[in-house]
């Protein structure tokens, strides 16, 4: 399976940036799909993940950023609203087969993509 993120790119605070996630090499829809990012000296942390409709967020990101997925084009989407400078990061799609709970934890994902770097300044 192969995850290409991309969409990121420099913004103003209080812009928006659309990520994609290209998915290849296996059925998609099968896949739990999920957004992380890493910033300069920090930990990857939990962004956002979807299974079928249903998104799930980070604390950080609720009501600003939105999942979403379109099967029929294997890909994921991170639409990302009212972005702020701590958003700052590089973001990484990450998938895994069939359904599970714990989405949150990153070692449990089967699959990444290369990353993409978002900026954001004040």
């Amino acid at each position: 399976v192969q995850l290409q993120a991309y969409g990121g790119g420099w913004v103003q605070a209080g812009g928006s940036l659309r990520l994609s996630c290209a998915a290849s090499g296996h059925t998609f829809s099968n896949l739990f799909m999920g957004w992380f990012r890493q910033a300069p000296g920090k930990e990857r942390e939990f962004v956002a993940a979807i299974w079928g409709a249903t998104g799930n967020y980070a604390d950080s990101v609720k009501g600003r950023f939105t999942i979403a997925r379109d099967n029929s084009k294997n890909t994921a989407y991170l639409q990302m609203n009212s972005l702020k400078p701590e958003d700052t990061a590089v973001y990484y799609c990450a998938g895994r087969s069939g359904y599970f709970s714990s989405w949150n934890i990153d070692s449990l994902y089967h699959y990444w993509g290369s990353g993409t770097q978002v900026t954001v300044s004040s």
